[in-house]
């Protein structure tokens, strides 16, 4: 019936809107080598980048949004270890907040849209 038409057309309205969370970020990291600066890419595909002179360019894959809130994994090369920080944060307008969690503790982000 046409109550069923209305609701697709407003779901596929929703899952068409760009999540707060997709864009560039310039981000500092508090972590245990001291403050790394660098720069968060995030695509609506969930694929994205991270940059940052300590660490240098470690890819993302399967970055999730939901509503405002962020999560996903990324692999870095930290002084000649791989290591796995997964990231969980939120935003608010043109701030991002959250924390990569590690084998080392977690560790906070924050974030500014570019």
């Amino acid at each position: 019936g046409w109550m069923a038409a209305l609701l697709l057309v407003a779901l596929a309205g929703c899952s068409e809107r760009t999540p707060p969370g997709v864009g560039v970020w310039e981000v500092s990291v508090d972590s245990p080598i001291g403050v790394l600066q660098g720069t968060l890419t995030l695509n609506a595909d969930g694929s994205g980048v991270m940059t940052s002179a300590e660490l240098g360019e470690a890819r993302l894959e399967g970055a999730v949004f939901d509503g405002a809130d962020i999560t996903f994994d990324l692999e870095v090369d930290a002084q000649g270890q791989m290591v796995m920080l997964g990231f969980s944060g939120s935003v608010e307008g043109d701030a991002l907040n959250g924390q990569f969690a590690s084998d080392f503790g977690s560790f906070p982000v924050t974030g500014t849209r570019q």
